[in-house]
């Protein structure tokens, strides 16, 4: 099934590293058939107050069917698109994690709470 694969990932931080990964991971989907919001390219970052980054986020996160998260916890705007993942309850999938999970609670076994 193709879906609508919205990214979270780190954007403001991003190392040269990751944003290779996930750019790679993202031609995959696409390659594969599947629309994807890739934040850093789907939307312009250049915006004083961040109101309507985190606005057009919203409304590609409500469009789509499924969430694919490279976590970095020190990435505020993950932080900020995981809440929105939350309260829209959708499916989470964990593509990776670049800290290892602590152990108690933790957003990681919130994430995997939500996957499907």
């Amino acid at each position: 099934m193709k879906e609508y694969i919205y990214i979270i990932c780190p954007v403001r931080n991003i190392t040269k590293e990751q944003e290779k990964e996930i750019a790679h991971y993202v031609m995959e989907m696409e390659l594969e058939g599947h629309t994807v919001h890739f934040p850093q390219r789907d939307v312009d970052q250049n915006d004083p107050t961040g109101t309507t980054i985190c606005s057009l986020h919203a409304q590609a996160m409500t469009a789509a069917t499924r969430v694919d998260v490279f976590w970095d916890r020190t990435s505020s705007g993950s932080h900020f698109d995981l809440g929105m993942a939350y309260i829209l309850r959708k499916r989470i999938k964990i593509v990776k994690l670049y800290q290892p999970d602590s152990e108690g609670k933790s957003y990681v076994k919130v994430m995997q709470s939500m996957g499907g």
